[in-house]
C-alpha cells in the first residue's frame, strides 16, 4: 500500500451533528487521520424513518463520501447502522464500520449479571441490533431497550445541563433502573453528551458505555489491518479535515466548535439528492 493510499481521508457519516462525538474520538485517538465529514442535517432524524429510506440515503452519502477519495466509511449514525451498513457493506470499494457492533462488544465484556440497557432512538431500538450482536457473543444475555426520542432534540438544542433535559431523562430511564441492568449502552451518537446526567441517575453501579471512543478504537484496529493508517504527521498548518452537510452549515460549525479539539470555520453544504 503506498504512502499516497495511506494519506487519503476516512469518511464519517451520521443523519446530523451527533456523529462529531465520534468524530471526536478519532481526532484524538488516531490523531495522523485526516476526516471528511457529513452530516445529513436536511432529513434528520433517521430515527423515525423506515429502513427502506434509511438505506436509500446511506446509500447517497456513501456515494459522495467516495467522490472525497475516502480510504475507508464508518456510519456514525446508530439508526444507519441498524437499518443500512450490512446492505451496503458488499457494495463498497472501501471497507466500512459502524457503531453498534464495537459498543455491543464492550458491553459485553463490562456486564458481570448479563443484565445489559440499550438507550437509543425509535429505529435503532425497533432494529433490535444491539440484542442481536449481543446474544451473538453472549447467548444469555439480558437485553432492555429504551427508546429516548427528545435526547437528541435537547442536545441540539444546547440544553446538556437543563433541568428540563434532567426531567426527562430521569422520566426515560426510571424502567431501566428497575431493571437491574449493570451496563447501559449509550445508543445514539448524541447519548454521551449527556453522559454525566445519565451516570448521575443511573448510579455508580451501572457502566456506561460510550460506542463513539469504542467506534475510533476499532477503526484504527481496521487501519492497520488493511495497511491504511497514516504514518505521517500532519504537515504543520495543513487544515485536514473537511466538514459537509445538506442543509445549515451554521449549525454545524456551533455544534462542532463546542466539541471538538479544533476549530471548524468552513462547512460546505451540498446537495445530497444528487448522488
Amino acid at each position: 500500500m503506498g504512502v499516497r493510499e495511506r494519506e487519503r481521508p476516512v469518511g464519517i457519516f451520521d443523519s446530523g451533528v451527533g456523529g462529531l462525538t465520534v468524530t471526536r474520538e478519532v481526532m484524538r485517538n488516531i490523531p495522523e487521520e485526516r476526516i471528511v465529514y457529513f452530516g445529513d442535517t436536511a432529513r434528520v432524524p433517521y430515527g423515525s424513518k423506515s429502513k427502506e429510506t434509511i438505506l436509500r440515503y446511506s446509500r447517497q452519502i456513501v456515494r459522495f463520501l467516495l467522490t472525497q477519495d475516502v480510504k475507508a466509511i464508518v456510519v456514525a449514525c446508530n439508526t444507519a447502522s441498524a437499518f443500512a451498513l450490512e446492505e451496503i457493506r458488499h457494495e463498497l470499494p472501501v471497507p466500512i464500520i459502524g457503531v453498534v457492533r464495537p459498543g455491543a462488544k464492550v458491553a459485553c465484556a463490562a456486564t458481570k449479571n448479563n443484565r445489559i440497557g440499550v438507550i437509543g432512538t425509535k429505529g435503532t431500538i425497533a432494529s433490535g441490533l444491539y440484542t442481536e450482536l449481543i446474544r451473538q457473543i453472549k447467548p444469555d444475555a439480558e437485553v432492555i431497550g429504551k427508546a429516548c426520542p427528545l435526547f437528541v432534540p435537547l442536545v441540539e438544542e444546547g440544553m446538556m445541563k437543563d433541568t428540563v433535559t434532567e426531567e426527562v431523562a430521569r422520566r426515560y430511564l426510571a424502567g431501566l433502573q428497575e431493571q437491574d441492568i449493570d451496563t447501559l449502552i449509550l445508543g445514539c451518537t448524541h447519548y454521551p453528551l449527556l453522559r454525566s446526567m445519565i451516570g448521575k441517575i443511573m448510579g455508580e453501579g451501572v457502566t456506561l458505555v460510550n460506542p463513539a471512543y469504542e467506534t475510533a478504537c476499532s477503526l484504527r484496529t481496521l487501519l492497520i489491518q488493511e495497511g491504511l493508517q497514516n504514518t505521517e504527521p500532519l504537515a504543520e498548518g495543513e487544515n485536514p479535515h473537511r466538514f459537509y452537510v445538506s442543509d445549515a452549515p451554521e449549525s454545524l460549525i456551533g455544534f462542532a466548535n463546542s466539541i471538538l479539539p479544533v476549530n471548524i470555520e468552513n462547512v460546505q453544504k451540498i446537495n445530497i439528492e444528487e448522488y
